[in-house]
């Protein structure tokens, strides 16, 4: 991967996984709070999926003005997060100088701008584009996949799932999804008491790593009673990033609709709107390198 398609990366991953220099191999121990169990020892997968859909597919919506971004290579920055199912999501975050980054998703569109990218460009692309748009040589993954980092993923019960177990009251859920690029296989390190989603670990169809998260620090909403990550993290190994979200005080089911500006393409003046989904696009690093080509040929 390349230096331009690792500042792409970054931008997307900045905000859905962070930093903790775990490899994707390597499982992550995490101490758990001397709760009540919910779930039996040795759960049978079925069990597994019922207690985490059951706290996660509640949460539908969370939002937080108090996060903070912190990895190797930035300063750290003060970040707002929301999220609304099934795909909305928006994060910008800014440091002493003004905003650095937007990056969103709404139900039609994802995007992402960076103050530092040249050429500057609010980048977007249609969901239902990206599998087969130019947008896959800077973004090696489908950003709605991201969303999952923040441990409220789900398990789908018509997928094929694997079930071992571990020390320390770890479970282990190997996944199979079928994309357009092959089947990628996920793995999740649950806890075996609580079932919370305390790692996620991504792989391609030919096995490399695509990335992982690692979610700590899991605390109950006063008022709604569901259970999320505070801290989450990420390590891409093929591009050397990794990074850390602090959610602070993230509030859960408590976003209005009347929030739509939330999930609206943003127009920042003097800055082109590119649509990546466009036949004709090409990531300004390929036109580049066909400019100096066509240069050097005459």
């Amino acid at each position: 991967m390349n230096a331009y398609q690792r500042r792409w990366l970054l931008l997307l991953v900045v905000g859905l996984f962070a930093a903790s220099g775990a490899s994707c191999p390597r499982m992550i121990r995490q101490v758990t709070n001397p709760l009540p169990r919910v779930l039996p020892p040795a759960a049978p997968l079925e069990k597994v999926i019922e207690v985490v859909n059951r706290n996660n597919s509640q949460i539908q919506s969370f939002s937080t003005n108090r996060a903070s971004i912190s990895g190797q290579g930035f300063p750290s920055l003060t970040a707002s997060i929301a999220f609304q199912r099934p795909q909305r999501f928006r994060m910008k975050a800014e440091w002493m100088t003004g905003a650095e980054f937007d990056m969103g998703s709404n139900d039609e569109f994802f995007w992402f701008w960076m103050r530092r990218q040249e050429p500057p460009a609010v980048y977007k692309c249609r969901h239902d584009q990206f599998a087969a748009s130019q947008a896959r040589q800077a973004v090696p993954f489908d950003p709605k996949w991201l969303i999952e980092a923040f441990g409220v993923a789900e398990f789908d019960p018509g997928l094929p799932h694997q079930i071992s177990y571990l020390p320390n009251d770890r479970i282990r859920i190997d996944t199979i999804r079928n994309t357009p690029q092959g089947p990628m296989t996920k793995i999740a390190i649950l806890d075996g008491s609580q079932g919370w989603i305390l790692e996620q670990h991504l792989f391609d169809a030919q096995r490399h790593p695509v990335g992982s998260s690692v979610a700590s620090g899991h605390r109950r909403d006063p008022l709604s009673g569901l259970v999320m990550p505070t801290v989450v993290q990420i390590n891409c190994p093929a591009s050397q990033l990794a990074m850390r979200i602090d959610l602070g005080n993230v509030e859960i089911n408590r976003l209005t609709d009347d929030r739509a500006a939330l999930w609206t393409v943003p127009s920042i003046p003097g800055t082109p709107v590119v649509d990546m989904g466009d036949p004709n696009f090409r990531p300004p690093a390929a036109q580049t390198t066909a400019t100096h080509s066509r240069r050097t040929t005459r």
